[in-house]
């Protein structure tokens, strides 16, 4: 074997803890420096007293066609732990919950007139069976449904969807990304036993018999170089590594890495566009929906959250798709929610998120009340949606960065698929490859 590598990575999320996985199996030295308390990034979990699973800070599922998930799965031993349910998902339309699954019998009950429903079946059949995104990233989503999917559908489904996930940019998105929601969707929905926290934490224990070194709550403070190999500085000392790599967002990687700052790299690192997300989550001692709906898209008329029917975007009953016998009885709810990383909602105390969230669900229940709450939680984070413009793939920097042997692996760079544990498998499998000499297309989207 060639002389091992001593390489540092920034961030124990799921894409750091991937490369990590493929460095330390080929006998490199491999330390994971994570700001945070615990692994896992935004899959990362938390487990109340009575429960015996953990549960995920923001709701996360994965689809049967998640290829990187699973095979990194089997190569841990667990795939046998990751199952597939088949949980209800709806529209709130004229306050009823209308399916939503995209499959023949779903669509045809939707309330669209004849030719409204014929052309939004026949677009959404042809966004599910193109094989190529290049030419619908040349088109904003909006414009492309409404010429191709009709007026009608646009306007009842798909808008009030971007406005409540892009706000302001809803307009601005490719149709590129909406292709990538679609094409990787499954109507079974996976998980892991334990919760995502678990599928976390066995990799990071399977990393750590490997040798590799995980220091949380950790900041990495500067990346510089010195004698021509990459540099990190952590709490004022500088450790010297031969691959540096870096998982964070486009304004923490501009803040640690001084030297991009005045390069075209920096400035297409500068230019990506991100909102974060938010979910209020709940431990309630009824069951909110009863026709056991897990995923309740809802309607957006305006980014501005205060003139929507419901000030947030995604009504999760999570125990709707999972018993609730893991969580002690409890009914578990999210609220969940994307915004500007400046919006009020990043502003406000966790009760005054929660008192402007919790008198909407009496919509959806007319017998719920405030004291069917046991606890909750509020849970934010400042970089959690990329937002994709027109030929975004021309404006994704590369995963090696100007300076030697500092890459830059993020979910800004999955495009055109949506920011995901899978696909963060796979950017951080490739950006090992790149280290190892396995891949030399350094390119964040191959054409």
């Amino acid at each position: 074997m060639a002389d091992k590598l001593n390489i540092g990575i920034i961030g124990a999320g799921i894409a750091g803890l991937s490369a990590a996985w493929d460095l330390v199996n080929k006998g490199h030295n491999v330390t994971i420096y994570e700001a945070g308390e615990r692994v896992g990034g935004l899959a990362a979990g938390f487990r109340d007293d009575n429960w015996d699973w953990e549960l995920e800070k923001f709701y996360h599922h994965w689809f049967e066609s998640d290829d990187a998930i699973l095979q990194l799965a089997d190569e841990l031993g667990v795939r046998n732990k990751i199952f597939f349910p088949r949980p209800k998902t709806s529209f709130w339309i004229d306050g009823e919950l209308v399916r939503s699954e995209i499959d023949p019998m779903s669509v045809l009950r939707l309330p669209l007139s004849p030719i409204g429903l014929f052309r939004f079946a026949l677009g959404g059949a042809f966004v599910k069976v193109t094989p190529r995104w290049q030419e619908l990233e040349k088109y904003t989503a909006a414009e492309w449904m409404q010429r191709y999917m009709g007026n009608e559908g646009y306007e009842r489904f798909f808008k009030p969807l971007l406005i409540g996930k892009f706000g302001e940019y809803y307009d601005q998105v490719n149709m590129a990304w909406l292709w990538a929601r679609v094409k990787a969707r499954s109507l079974r929905l996976g998980t892991f036993e334990g919760g995502f926290q678990e599928f976390v934490d066995i990799l990071a224990g399977s990393l750590l018999l490997k040798h590799a070194e995980i220091h949380t709550e950790t900041r990495v403070e500067k990346i510089d170089t010195q004698d021509g190999k990459p540099t990190l500085t952590i709490n004022g000392e500088t450790h010297v590594f031969d691959y540096v790599i870096s998982t964070t967002s486009p304004r923490i990687m501009l803040k640690l890495t001084p030297r991009l700052q005045d390069t075209p790299y920096g400035q297409l690192m500068s230019d990506l566009k991100s909102i974060g997300g938010l979910v209020v989550v709940l431990a309630l001692k009824h069951r909110l929906m009863h026709d056991n709906t897990y995923w309740l898209n809802l309607p957006a008329t305006t980014p501005d959250k205060s003139k929507n029917e419901f000030p947030y975007l995604a009504l999760v009953e999570h125990t709707n798709f999972l018993d609730k016998k893991h969580y002690g009885g409890d009914n578990i709810v999210y609220m969940g929610d994307y915004v500007p990383a400046d919006h009020e909602y990043f502003q406000m105390s966790e009760e005054e998120l929660y008192k402007r969230f919790i008198p909407t669900l009496s919509k959806v229940n007319p017998d719920f009340s405030e004291d069917w709450v046991r606890k909750y939680w509020v849970f934010r984070a400042p970089y959690a949606q990329p937002v994709p413009f027109v030929n975004h793939s021309e404006k994704i920097p590369d995963l090696q960065t100007p300076v030697p042997n500092v890459l830059w692996a993020s979910m800004s760079q999955v495009y055109p698929w949506d920011r995901g544990t899978n696909f963060s498998v796979a950017l951080g499998r490739r950006t090992a490859r790149l280290i190892l000499g396995e891949e030399t297309d350094a390119r964040a989207v191959k054409l």
